[in-house]
């Protein structure tokens, strides 16, 4: 009776639902500018970096080809926004001085644009405004099209392969190959290609002649301070929350956090904005500290629960292996200062293929996997020395236990015990 009383009021009151968020001013004025996908005037504390690239590519506006370029830095280092920037600094400047520059960018983990060489090229040719089918053409015919394309007039064509290390796990370094020495065969355009990537060790897995045909120029972003990231985010704060709305101290902790975490600035602004997302969903005006700590806890679950969900079976029983072993580290007193160490995982991981049927990997493929795991910020590994038994690497968790829970849950519905 009471259910149907409220209905009926409610139904008198005919307020839309949506009403009480439109009645108070949001605390965001531009919310937009903490995106990481933002790209401001100025990027801050990035200078040398975007010196050193602009000027690798400057020789394209004097009608000479640029070099080839790896640009190499952990995640949230400003590497992709300082390209973007840089890029379209680039398309301007050839509009003004009119000058035949062609960009592509892709990014290459987007779902089902560069799981194959096909589709790689075919997305090219996309950006390019040709259409092409999807699937259907022999890979050797997508590769010509594309390259008649580009050459039928003079040009400067610049691709930018971002998480160019997942593309490359994906389908090769054959495409690399086909790519630079495509130069070599082409009459009126030229193309120069920018990878950008997470992994330090990327270009020691490439085949000697890709090595060689690259030739490429190597450029380095290193993680940001709890200083730099505390400037990053004062100058997005002041335009993207009203007044009032945000303290120093909220700032100071974001940055301090993130400088933890391998100086993320990515993850800065994410718990910026998330922490600001809380607070007007809870009515109130201004962040506090402990809504950083709240955003925080948010993110890791989200972050952390979706990245396991989608990985492959056997970097979930890696996975697995590497917290049973942590949990009996620290329930059994005589292991309690026992490493855990790459041939540890390995052992425990073999036995979790047998009990699942699976067919077991390599250990040098277990190590790649260890260290994707490591790149996702779910465990963290260093590599220690064993003396004259070479070198090991050391593995620890990296995920708080509100989190952790969850992701044995998603473990534990997908293998058991």
């Amino acid at each position: 009776m009471c259910g149907l009383l409220k209905e009926q009021l409610f139904k008198q009151n005919n307020e839309n639902i949506f009403s009480v968020y439109t009645e108070k001013e949001s605390i965001f004025k531009n919310k937009n500018i903490l995106d990481s996908s933002f790209i401001p005037e100025k990027i801050e504390h990035r200078s040398n970096e975007i010196k050193q690239i602009t000027s690798a590519l400057a020789p394209v506006l004097r009608g000479y080809k640029p070099s080839n370029m790896f640009i190499y830095g952990g995640c949230g280092t400003g590497k992709t926004i300082s390209i973007k920037f840089i890029l379209k600094q680039l398309e301007e400047i050839s509009k003004t001085l009119k000058k035949p520059i062609n960009v592509i960018y892709i990014n290459s983990k987007m779902s089902k644009v560069a799981d194959t060489e096909y589709r790689l090229f075919a997305q090219f040719l996309k950006n390019m405004g040709v259409s092409v089918p999807d699937t259907g053409l022999p890979t050797n015919v997508i590769y010509r099209k594309f390259f008649e394309k580009i050459d039928e007039k003079e040009q400067f064509v610049v691709i930018v392969l971002d998480e160019i290390d997942s593309l490359f796990k994906k389908i090769g370094d054959e495409f690399l190959y086909n790519l630079t020495r495509a130069n070599t065969e082409l009459k009126k355009a030229r193309i120069s290609l920018i990878g950008i990537t997470n992994d330090l060790s990327f270009r020691e897995g490439l085949d000697m002649r890709v090595k060689s045909s690259l030739s490429e120029e190597e450029i380095l972003f290193r993680p940001y301070n709890a200083m730099q990231i505390r400037d990053i985010l004062m100058s997005r704060a002041s335009e993207s929350f009203s007044e009032g709305v945000i303290s120093e101290s909220v700032i100071n902790k974001c940055a301090a956090i993130a400088a933890q975490e391998h100086g993320d600035a990515r993850r800065a602004l994410d718990l910026l904005r998330v922490a600001g997302e809380i607070v007007e969903r809870m009515g109130f005006d201004h962040i506090e500290e402990e809504n950083v700590d709240m955003a925080q806890e948010k993110i890791d679950l989200d972050r952390v629960t979706e990245a396991v969900k989608i990985q492959p079976a056997h970097s979930q029983l890696i996975l697995q292996s590497i917290i049973k072993l942590d949990e009996k580290n620290k329930s059994n007193s005589k292991w309690a200062d026992k490493r855990l160490l790459t041939g540890d995982v390995f052992s425990y991981y073999e036995t979790s293929c047998r009990t699942n049927g699976i067919k077991t990997l390599t250990q040098r493929r277990v190590s790649d996997l260890i260290n994707e795991l490591d790149m996702l910020g779910i465990i963290t590994s260093k590599i220690i020395s064993k003396g004259r038994h070479g070198r090991s690497r050391e593995i620890s968790l990296a995920i708080h236990n509100g989190v952790l829970d969850n992701v044995k849950r998603i473990l534990l519905e997908r293998f058991g015990n």
